[in-house]
């Protein structure tokens, strides 16, 4: 049983209410597939630059994430540079996508048997391109923003009826569908085909969402937040890794799979890049998910 995460691999420059940190890695797949690493093998799928730091390709490889979907292409590796003045939201004030500009994902035939697969949130017609290279996956996901939806919502459309989950903040799936209320509005994606509609919510926790069930979860307590940078990406890793040894997707496994991504999130967000998802063990994060439940049963 294994996750396969097509995504962005990069080095951020985050600036925070706590501190400011210079290309440290980051990216969509990195951290799904660090987070994800706790619960089944996970093989990241993109392209990095010439000047990726040799450490950062050590630290996956440590962590258990399979790089037989790595691309390295000459050039400079993707760069974001990010502000957060809340940390709610943060203020892009730099995208320099580099080799990323001319990402085509390719599967190895190692990435074409998996369990799950999740498209991370990159451009719709890349997650086709990859769907389409695909035939034995039992659970598909994607991941997706407020941009692609506004810039290529067709193409969006198209993904959207060929996957099992879709992942949204409340904002984008308002968006999405122009209805102002999130269970409506998940609704609406429901309607194309997807089985559940997970609604991240930051602070306030997550909704899971299918036609017959809805599943709340708050968030873990935090007491100290230190960069909210790829919280999104990491809930979503831990919950496909986890779903991914499972054969349906019955509603009890996708309460735990939100739990588990609940705990990565709230661990994602107390250090800067993946230092705090990448540094715990796994009886941590059973203990951790165990206190969720009994603090809100």
């Amino acid at each position: 049983m294994s996750l396969v995460i097509v995504g962005s691999i990069g080095l951020d420059s985050v600036s925070t209410p706590q501190e400011d940190v210079n290309e440290v890695l980051g990216g969509s797949a990195v951290y799904g597939a660090v987070a994800g690493s706790h619960f089944c093998p996970t093989y990241i799928v993109g392209v990095v630059g010439t000047d990726f730091p040799m450490d950062s390709l050590k630290m996956l490889q440590d962590n258990g994430v399979n790089l037989d979907g790595l691309v390295y292409k000459e050039g400079k590796t993707f760069r974001w540079i990010g502000k957060y003045n809340t940390w709610n939201r943060a203020e892009t004030l730099r995208t320099d996508l580099n080799v990323f500009a001319d990402f085509s994902p390719e599967l190895p035939e190692s990435c074409k048997c998996c369990k799950s697969l999740l498209l991370a949130n990159i451009h719709p017609g890349l997650q086709l391109q990859v769907l389409n290279q695909i035939s034995s996956y039992s659970h598909l996901a994607c991941d997706t923003m407020n941009y692609w939806i506004s810039l290529c919502p067709d193409e969006l459309i198209q993904v959207l009826r060929r996957v099992d989950i879709v992942f949204m903040n409340e904002d984008e799936v308002r968006d999405w569908s122009g209805r102002r209320d999130i269970y409506s509005a998940a609704r609406d994606v429901l309607a194309l085909g997807p089985q559940w509609v997970i609604v991240k919510r930051g602070e306030y926790g997550s909704v899971a969402i299918s036609s017959e069930y809805k599943f709340f979860a708050p968030a873990y307590p935090v007491e100290k937040v230190c960069d909210p940078t790829g919280a999104g990406d990491s809930f979503a890793g831990a919950f496909m890794a986890y779903l991914a040894n499972f054969n349906l997707l019955k509603p009890a496994l996708i309460k735990e799979a939100v739990r588990y991504g609940t705990i990565l999130a709230a661990l994602n967000v107390q250090d800067f890049s993946v230092r705090s998802i990448s540094a715990i063990a796994r009886a941590e994060i059973d203990l951790l998910k165990d206190n969720l439940v009994k603090w809100t049963s």
